[in-house]
Formats: C-alpha cells, structure tokens, sequence
C-alpha cells in the first residue's frame, strides 16, 4: 500500500496539515504529482540507506504494483528534479 494513501498530508514538510485537508477537499491537488513527488521522496530515502538505483526501483514497484519498471525510473530521472 502506497505511503500516505490514507490521507494523511504527503507534503508535511511543504504545507500543513489544515493547508492540505482545505486544497483536497476543494479538488486542488493533482493526485498522479503528489503519487510521484511520493515516489521521488521514497527513491531518495532509499538511496541514502545505501540501497542501489535498481532494488530501490523494485521496492517502490511494491507500492506501485501498477506501474511498470521504467515508468518508474522516468518519474524518478526524468521531469521536475526539485524534490530538495
């Protein structure tokens, strides 16, 4: 199950909570963009914890059984890089 997919705020440290339960409710959110910000954030975490491009690959495919390898890889090289 993919993180957050309770409705819990995927951007904690961009907006708060209140700030995201308002944009939601009111359909301001894109969901495939904050699916990817998701994704680029748990590639990242995984690759600071000295896991390789390819096995972080398959383990975000856990969550995302959906997309394909490379759909992945493209949503994590390709795009906006500014996840920092």
């Amino acid at each position: 199950m993919p993180e957050n997919q309770n409705h819990e705020n995927p951007l904690s440290e961009l907006i708060s909570d209140e700030v995201y339960q308002i944009l939601n409710s009111r359909n301001l959110l894109n969901e495939k963009t904050l699916r990817d910000y998701q994704i680029k954030k748990k590639f990242k975490r995984l690759r600071m914890q000295r896991i390789n491009a390819s096995d972080a690959i398959e383990k975000i495919r856990e969550d995302y059984p959906y997309l394909q390898f490379d759909s992945i890889r493209k949503i994590i090289y390709v795009g906006n890089k500014n996840l920092d």
